[in-house]
């Protein structure tokens, strides 16, 4: 009984992670890159412009962005496969 109860929460995790963490990783890992690019075009575009600061804190942000996406998928790596829980061997899921 303990057994099958415990499959079932793996089961449910692992489709948690498949179909609503992994599409938000995604979006993340999407806007955190945008955000980058477009700090980085914005600064080469206004590099004359007075607005030099603001671009350099966008392209902070987004590399702030991106370090913390990368920090949650490997948290989320981590505790898939502490836990030995298979979600459909996604890309971003434990293999």
């Amino acid at each position: 009984m303990l057994a099958a109860t415990i499959t079932a929460v793996q089961d449910l995790l692992g489709k948690l992670a498949t179909y609503i963490i992994n599409p938000l990783i995604i979006l993340g890992f999407t806007v955190a890159t945008i955000f980058l690019f477009y700090g980085i075009a914005e600064m080469i575009w206004k590099s004359d412009s007075n607005d030099l600061e603001k671009n350099r804190n966008n392209v902070k942000y987004g590399l702030i962005g991106l370090f913390i996406m990368f920090s949650v998928y490997g948290i989320l790596r981590l505790v898939l496969d502490t836990f030995g829980i298979s979600c459909g061997n996604k890309f971003f899921c434990a293999s």
